[in-house]
């Protein structure tokens, strides 16, 4: 059974940056199986019902601006499986969730920009996943479990967000970490480790620093999604974990 993941994306440049983060993922590929294909939730891509991708071959969104020029060169042109989608929707209604299909929207750089560094040749196909950040914390979740057995037939499951993710207050100058960053995340790695879903879902109210951690909830959403896959066996395990501008937290978490 294949693990799920989630994976901070920081800023659409990422792909093109060399660093302790672009490393580990571009090394992520060779120590996993190779699925049949991806199932990913990406914080850019919100709906207010739950919608499932189902194109031939994807489009490249470049959903951003004021980046260096070669990042607008890049494509990511996965396939579908449209097999694969229209099971996801019989999931999702098996478990009382809402949800449509999609025949038209691209892969937007919360999806390809971390695809490219994990598979730059394109050669998996791909299910995009919306997310809606109008739902609790604990539907996020449950989401997230009615898909957990998709792991048992080779389908990796990625949510791509960020943890500490608050373009507001980043600092350009800096190569410390704002100890307000670390607080948020060391909780967070504490309730993660210990599968303690009940702070998880109320962590605006718990958690240091949530406000200035996750000022809106749509980048923090994939972590809950790709927590719930892994809710039969709840073990959560840290493969990464540094900064960007004093507090972009570049992270990678496992769920088995």
């Amino acid at each position: 059974m294949i693990p799920s993941y989630f994976f901070a994306h920081g800023a659409p440049s990422i792909v093109l940056e060399q660093n302790a983060y672009t490393a580990f993922i571009q090394e992520f590929a060779a120590s996993i199986t190779k699925p049949k294909a991806i199932v990913l939730f990406s914080a850019h891509w919100e709906q207010s019902m739950q919608t499932i991708s189902a194109v031939d071959t994807y489009r490249t969104i470049y959903d951003f601006s004021g980046f260096q020029d070669e990042l607008y060169q890049i494509t990511y042109p996965a396939n579908g499986e449209r097999s694969l989608s229209e099971q996801i929707l019989s999931l999702f209604a098996k478990h009382g969730i809402q949800s449509v299909l999609d025949e038209e929207r691209g892969l937007d750089h919360g999806a390809w920009a971390v695809l490219k560094l994990i598979y730059p040749d394109a050669d998996v196909p791909v299910v995009a996943l919306s997310v809606n950040r109008y739902l609790t914390n604990e539907q996020q979740y449950q989401i997230g479990k009615a898909l957990s057995e998709l792991r048992e037939q080779d389908v990796l499951i990625i949510g791509s967000g960020g943890t500490v993710h608050n373009l507001r207050k980043l600092n350009w100058q800096t190569e410390g970490i704002d100890e307000w960053a670390e607080s948020f995340d060391n909780w967070l790695q504490n309730k993660l480790e210990t599968w303690d879903v009940n702070a998880l879902f109320n962590y605006r109210e718990l958690a240091p620093y949530a406000e200035e951690a996750v000022p809106t909830n749509e980048h923090f959403i994939p972590l809950l999604l790709a927590m719930g896959t892994g809710d039969g066996n709840r073990q959560a395990k840290l493969l990464h974990r540094s900064y960007q501008f004093g507090n972009l937290s570049l992270s990678c978490w496992q769920f088995n």
